[in-house]
């Protein structure tokens, strides 16, 4: 199961991803996440993911080609993002929760 939460913050969009980024789940997320065109900045926060397979993989490579940034807060999700190198940004970006417009 994946929850996605999503919250615009002037020309940001913060994301936050919890639980599993995988199959459909990513696909969904990647769907939702072109709702909202008119963030030119999106973070995304991957602290509480636990596991991704390839197709999350993708929709993350996906997120860095549109420019996204990352937070990582545990050695899995910070793994993620060393081994597809996804950008990281410090601690003090971390959002505390969001929800989708």
């Amino acid at each position: 199961m994946l929850r996605v939460e999503c919250e615009e913050h002037g020309n940001t969009l913060a994301v936050q991803l919890q639980g599993r980024f995988v199959a459909n789940f990513a696909e969904d997320a990647m769907a939702t996440l072109t709702r909202f065109k008119n963030s030119p900045n999106i973070t995304v926060d991957l602290s509480d993911i636990t596991f991704v397979d390839e197709a999350g993989e993708s929709v993350l490579l996906w997120m860095r080609t549109l420019g996204a940034n990352f937070i990582a807060e545990q050695s899995y999700a910070l793994s993620i993002c060393e081994r597809l190198h996804l950008p990281l940004v410090d601690k003090s970006a971390r959002f505390t929760g969001c929800r989708e417009n």
